[in-house]
């Protein structure tokens, strides 16, 4: 299984804005892929389908946190946690990159830090 994390901000006023790509990748890959409709789960819009790799076709999770960029990882962590996934399971698209790698870490209030 495979999760892939689209990160942007809910409200409709955001739908065009560059902090929304993961959304717009979420939406494309649904639709290229013909995934069921985005449900209500893990504090966000989850949709399930299949995608094919190079060792066959895996099941795929998308997930569009709902939570506000500032908080994904509430949503995010609840995704993982109940499917059990690593890190190699899990693949985060957003719009730019604003940390040094290695340096991003889970707060208390489910934030990213």
């Amino acid at each position: 299984m495979q999760l892939f994390i689209g990160l942007g901000n809910p409200e409709a006023k955001y739908a065009k804005n560059r902090h929304n790509i993961g959304f717009q990748v979420m939406d494309a890959l649904a639709e290229a892929y013909s995934f069921a409709p985005f449900k209500d789960k893990f504090h966000g819009l989850v949709a399930q389908g299949i995608i094919p790799t190079a060792k066959g076709p895996e099941k795929t999770l998308l997930l569009k946190p709902q939570t506000f960029m500032n908080k994904s990882g509430v949503s995010v962590a609840e995704a993982v946690n109940f499917y059990k996934l690593d890190g190699s399971q899990v693949l985060v698209f957003y719009d730019e990159l604003d940390l040094p790698p290695g340096k991003l870490r889970m707060r208390r209030d489910g934030g990213l830090a």
